[in-house]
């Protein structure tokens, strides 16, 4: 008997579920705390679909707070409820790990976007920039 057979006996509902590197999706895994189970979920990209049969397993990424998460799940393991598919993604690579530049990329040209230019007394060639958090507090920086 194959030792896979053993430990998997079944392969289970979500391993049907159809879905691959470039959607967004919802894991929904059971959490134990103290004795009592809850429903946590991770929402994010999958980069990565590996592995065949029972030891098939996904990647899925997400920004939270701008610090990108990773986390793999096997796609059989008993902690995971259900899996929800939010957005079909195409893509013509299997590996989507280029994603992990773009997000920085994307949060630098964010910050420069928001930084606002105040004009000077003294003309257009001492105006100055201001981070965005300055800005909020109310114009200058403590420093100037």
């Amino acid at each position: 008997m194959d030792w896979r057979k053993r430990i998997h006996p079944t392969l289970r509902q979500i391993a049907k579920t159809a879905f691959g590197p470039g959607d967004d999706v919802r894991v929904w895994f059971r959490i134990l705390e103290q004795g009592k189970e809850r429903l946590g979920q991770f929402e994010g990209v999958v980069i990565r679909c590996a592995g065949r049969g029972s030891s098939k397993t996904f990647t899925v990424r997400r920004v939270t707070h701008g610090e990108g998460v990773e986390r793999v799940f096997p796609m059989d393991a008993p902690v995971i409820e259900r899996v929800e598919v939010l957005r079909r993604g195409s893509t013509r690579r299997s590996r989507l790990y280029f994603l992990r530049r773009v997000v920085k990329r994307t949060r630098l040209a964010t910050a420069q976007e928001s930084a606002v230019t105040v004009p000077s007394s003294g003309g257009p060639e001492h105006a100055e920039t201001i981070p965005p958090q300055a800005a909020a507090a109310g114009g200058r920086s403590a420093q100037s």
